[in-house]
């Protein structure tokens, strides 16, 4: 399986979203290290002299390759859109900003007794 970004980065930019709020790219990197999991099984599977099935296994294994690469060009476009520092993987300032004063209007919503308003 190719892989643009690595699974540290993966799970810094699922750590940024915690940090900040932002839950969509997080949600696009847990997709792609759930998706390579998957791959590793069955590559396992296929590994096996005796490998039963293995056109399945290879098929499982061929659409999760497929996907991973639709998603990394996803999350590679997000984080442009974004701005996103691809070096460090770190959010660009003006999302934690803004992520910061939405979680802050949450929290005053909460206190004043008007949540979701």
């Amino acid at each position: 399986m190719r892989a643009k970004y690595g699974d540290q980065q993966l799970e810094h930019i699922i750590d940024q979203a915690m940090i900040y709020q932002c839950a969509c790219p997080a949600q696009v990197a847990r997709l792609m290290l759930a998706l390579r999991e998957v791959n590793a099984y069955e590559q396992m599977c296929l590994s096996r002299d005796d490998a039963p099935l293995r056109e399945t296994h290879h098929l499982i294994a061929n659409a999760t390759e497929e996907a991973h690469a639709r998603l990394q060009e996803c999350l590679d476009c997000v984080m442009d859109l974004e701005g996103w520092d691809k070096s460090l993987m770190t959010m660009p300032e003006v999302l934690r900003k803004l992520q910061g004063q939405e979680l802050r209007r949450w929290l005053d919503g909460r206190r004043s007794g008007n949540e979701g308003k």
